[in-house]
């Protein structure tokens, strides 16, 4: 996975925000997922944006980080978020 890849959201996946938290539904595995608030602004970036690259960009704007450290952060969050099923990373 790099930033030129495109995060697609699983179709049984369900998200809900919840008092500034995102809140995930897997229908698949019945399992629920809760995202704090930066997590909560990484998916939404993630489903306003095309590639990883223009995610990071965006949150880059939003916070106050070094870039080295969002991008592993980014990608350590995509990573978790695949494995549990919940999207899936296509090169672009």
């Amino acid at each position: 996975m790099n930033l030129n890849s495109k995060v697609t959201f699983a179709d049984t996946v369900f998200a809900q925000e919840v008092d500034g938290e995102m809140v995930l539904l897997d229908m698949n595995s019945e399992n629920y997922f809760g995202l704090d608030a930066v997590g909560t602004d990484i998916w939404q970036a993630m489903q306003e944006r095309e590639t990883l690259q223009e995610v990071l960009e965006a949150l880059l704007e939003q916070y106050e980080v070094e870039e080295d450290v969002l991008k592993k952060d980014l990608l350590t969050f995509v990573e978790k978020l695949q494995e549990s099923g919940l999207v899936e990373v296509q090169k672009i």
